[in-house]
């Protein structure tokens, strides 16, 4: 979608990225027999939600992933837009957009998925009161103010006010398979947005009991979940037989959660896991050197950062933050607990990107005596108090947060202590809940295939992610500015005004984006890993 348009179908890719989607090959992959059925077995982290609305972290969108659908998908070498549910989504102004959705598809318990089935999802995950993640993904949509509202004093006595609207103005049913979504201003990316699992529809009985239906979902999607969930142990789901669209490749998909990602590599080794999309750091080169062909390897888009709790009253000053980053050397500690594999952010959006530039953080590459000056110039750090860094339990990050941390200590004589005792879906609600005493350990991966998705969720003031409550009306107002140009190529320059607002700020310091490294095992005949949503189970065969 290049240059000026009226008329806008989704069509072509919004990114420069490339994958390769399958590893692995079967003699003859045109044997459909041959390579469907079966159970593939996974290895998972224990999700904080399985609901389209609240589930917006690694191991929640995994599972959501095979359970639900949503209108549009994305394709898995190109990246590029397809329609998934939708049979059209079009627009003369951007602005108003009108969606058709293809007829016959049902959830799990026989609703209709049609236009309520999507007003009705994006509504409750707007709701202020109904406290849902992926809410701020309709920051966009007419009228998103008046369904939201603050709380005057955070977690203190008073409670917030009821918003003025339960429902967004923007959001009209035409008929039964057509509704419109007005949105506050033009945005020439919203076709592309709207792959993210927080706009998948939900069924009338889970927004009528959304605790229930977050136990045992009911989905839209080409497996049902079996059973229920069972937490810290698996969630295990089955073909649907409602699912109308291209079936999934595994009868059966069991997520099998592990409190550490090296408990599943020993799973993995025993022969009890067919995959497992992220390996232990170190245990790489043995992993390579034992599985070679089957482990799968490509640059990565996930980023990894250290962010600043920006109400906390250590990290406000920006000099602070730009002397801790400065005192790092990326590359060492990369070198030395990953094996060279990553490559040192110098910037906030991934080089596979279209728009990602090198060299926008100039605070991002070690300089000890410049991290000296500036902590001075910021009166110094309190004396005695040490900095503390928090990462999640069980992923391995302690061995490189410690490396950070000793740097950091060497080039400017903070003390530090580590705080890596909680689990990942206890250690987001920390995060939500603002309670981070010191900088922690966070990655984000793109929602959507173009730069925005690495700038707004983290930085926009009041957005879901942006857990180091930076706020800067310029970026705002950038952001702003790249969301109405004309295309998503015309809006780069505006959202790279917007990063190099974040680059000067630094309310998170950027470490490394990744190089995907993934194992399967000798039960998979094709492998298929996805440039957006990463490893897709349902397209992943058996032999």
């Amino acid at each position: 979608m290049r240059g000026k348009f009226l008329k806008v179908a989704v069509a072509a890719t919004a990114t420069a990225m490339l994958a390769t989607a399958c590893g692995g090959g079967s003699d003859n992959d045109n044997d459909d027999a041959a390579s469907t059925g079966g159970t593939l077995r996974v290895y998972n982290a224990e999700p904080a939600f399985l609901t389209p609305s609240g589930g917006d972290d690694e191991p929640s969108l995994y599972v959501i992933r095979s359970l639900f659908r949503g209108l549009v998908k994305y394709n898995a070498q190109t990246s590029a837009v397809e329609m998934d549910l939708a049979e059209s989504v079009e627009s003369d102004d951007q602005k108003l957009w009108t969606i058709k959705i293809k007829s016959g598809y049902t959830f799990d318990n026989g609703e209709a998925v049609n236009a309520d089935a999507f007003i009705r999802s994006w509504n409750f995950a707007a709701y202020s009161p109904n406290a849902q993640n992926n809410g701020y993904f309709m920051k966009r949509i007419a009228g998103i103010k008046d369904v939201q509202s603050t709380d005057p004093d955070g977690d203190g006595p008073q409670k917030a006010p009821e918003p003025k609207a339960k429902e967004l103005s923007g959001l009209k049913k035409v008929d039964d398979l057509t509704f419109t979504v007005e949105l506050e201003a033009p945005f020439s990316g919203f076709p592309t947005t709207i792959g993210y699992p927080g706009f998948f529809p939900m069924a009338e009985a889970c927004v009528a009991d959304i605790a229930a239906c977050n136990e045992k979902p009911i989905g839209n999607g080409p497996y049902k979940i079996d059973g229920s969930w069972q937490h810290n142990v698996a969630i295990n789901v089955v073909r649907s037989d409602t699912w109308k669209g291209e079936p999934g490749k595994p009868d059966r998909i069991e997520y099998r959660i592990f409190a550490d990602v090296d408990a599943g590599y020993a799973a993995f080794q025993a022969g009890e896991l067919d995959v497992m999309y992220t390996v232990p750091p170190a245990r790489y080169k043995e992993a390579k050197a034992t599985y070679g062909d089957r482990m799968y390897e490509q640059p990565g888009d996930s980023f990894t950062y250290v962010g600043m709790p920006l109400y906390q009253d250590n990290f406000k000053d920006k000099r602070i933050r730009q002397a801790l980053s400065l005192s790092i050397d990326r590359q060492s500690i990369i070198d030395a607990v990953f094996d060279g594999r990553f490559t040192p952010a110098t910037g906030f959006v991934a080089p596979t990107f279209e728009g990602a530039r090198a060299d926008v953080c100039k605070y991002c590459k070690k300089d000890v005596e410049k991290a000296k000056q500036l902590l001075a110039e910021a009166g110094g750090w309190p004396a005695g108090e040490k900095l503390i860094l928090w990462a999640n339990a069980g992923a391995g990050h302690d061995q490189w947060l410690q490396a950070v941390g000793d740097q950091i200590k060497e080039a400017l004589g903070i003390d530090y202590e580590l705080k890596v005792n909680l689990q990942f879906a206890e250690y987001l609600e920390t995060a939500d809940q603002k309670k981070f005493t010191g900088g922690f350990r966070l990655g984000w991966g793109p929602d959507y295939p173009f730069m925005e998705t690495f700038l707004y969720p983290l930085y926009g003031t009041g957005s879901g992610s942006n857990n180091s409550t930076y706020s800067n009306p310029e970026f705002d107002a950038a952001m702003k500015e790249g969301d109405s140009a004309d295309s998503i190529q015309a809006a780069i320059p505006s959202y790279q005004k917007a990063e190099d607002l974040v680059g000067e700020d630094l309310p998170v310091i950027p470490m490394w984006f990744n190089k995907v490294g993934a194992l399967y095992s000798e039960n998979v005949d094709q492998f298929v890993w996805n440039a957006v949503s990463d490893a897709d189970y349902a397209a992943t065969s058996l032999k």
